[in-house]
């Protein structure tokens, strides 16, 4: 009588393994880029949704800001929380610095909180000018894992926000 074999062999089962290992080796690495990349994208559109904000106050002739002291000053709140807490889960800190009689100036966020490791710390800014035009800069932290491919279309890499 002649035996079947049944199940696999100890090697093929390791070599399973080793090639499952090398797979996972490489898309780790890949998938961590993308999930950074994706996280500074959408704090870009975050920051962005604020700008439609920005410019209905200073077309009003009041101060855009994060948190009006009360509904009495001429400050109109943009939408974006307060600075020690921001409305988005990516965020650790935002910022303004549009001021009275001031028709340029800036929105910051700085990712933390939940944020990808390699990318916390970073600056995003929507710069308005004194004309009107918007764009986007990035600050990314040096040392932690930041890569400029985590810079989305339309913004571009800036020093200092």
């Amino acid at each position: 009588m002649k035996a079947l074999q049944k199940g696999f062999t100890l090697i093929e089962l390791m070599i399973v393994i080793a090639i499952i290992g090398i797979l996972a080796a490489i898309a780790l690495p890949m998938y961590q880029d993308y999930i950074s990349k994706s996280q500074v994208t959408r704090v870009v559109g975050e920051l962005a949704a604020a700008k439609t904000g920005v410019d209905a106050a200073l077309f009003d002739g009041k101060i855009p800001a994060l948190k009006p002291a009360s509904a009495a000053t001429s400050q109109v709140d943009i939408g974006l929380g307060s600075a020690a807490a921001p409305r988005s889960n990516l965020l650790s800190a935002v910022s303004t610095t549009f001021a009275s009689g001031k028709t340029d100036g800036n929105i910051v966020g700085t990712l933390g909180a939940n944020a990808n490791a390699d990318i916390a710390g970073t600056k995003i800014g929507q710069v308005r000018s004194l004309d009107g035009q918007w764009k986007c800069e990035i600050v990314g932290v040096t040392g932690k894992g930041w890569k400029d491919k985590f810079i989305p279309a339309g913004c571009t890499k800036g020093t200092t926000l």
